[in-house]
């Protein structure tokens, strides 16, 4: 199977809500350029409150890329990303599968609010999953996507 799967995970707590925070934090970037050559990978890109949003990336195996890809009929099926119990908003309903065939990409978009074990503090956190079913350009997730699901929500 080759497929490469970018997964930005953009984290912040209610210093970010408002202001400079919100600023800086809605400029984070929802996809970025792949090492050249990236095959059958997932490419991580972490960017905290903490570190003024500065991306941290790392290259790792596809064993766990934060949601289920297989491929069914010559087309790649992307079931919807897992999603903590301890997450808010609940997500009863959830999109269907997106299949993809050779050579289209898909952007979905998932946000959470969490709340702190001991201090009882909101957290938030927005994921994007940027998934290519194919050989993967460098600048393959810069245009746009074929499918998009978005599963935002409001966090309060």
């Amino acid at each position: 199977m080759d497929v490469v799967v970018q997964r930005i995970r953009t984290s912040w707590t209610k210093k970010s809500r408002g202001g400079l925070g919100a600023a800086r934090r809605n400029a984070a970037p929802t996809a970025f350029p792949l090492p050249p050559r990236l095959s059958d990978a997932l490419h991580e890109v972490a960017m905290q409150e903490s570190d003024s949003f500065e991306p941290r990336v790392q290259v790792r195996d596809l064993s766990a890329p934060g949601t289920i890809l297989r491929e069914v009929d010559g087309l790649l099926r992307v079931d919807p990303p897992e999603v903590s119990m301890f997450a808010m908003p609940r997500r009863d309903r959830r999109p269907p599968a997106v299949r993809l065939a050779p050579g289209q990409w898909l952007q979905w978009q998932i946000n959470h609010r969490f709340v702190g074990r001991c201090d009882g503090a909101w957290s938030y956190r927005l994921e994007t999953f940027n998934i290519v079913y194919g050989s993967a350009a460098p600048d393959v997730f810069l245009g746009v996507p074929a499918r998009r699901v978005d599963e935002r929500r409001a966090l309060r």
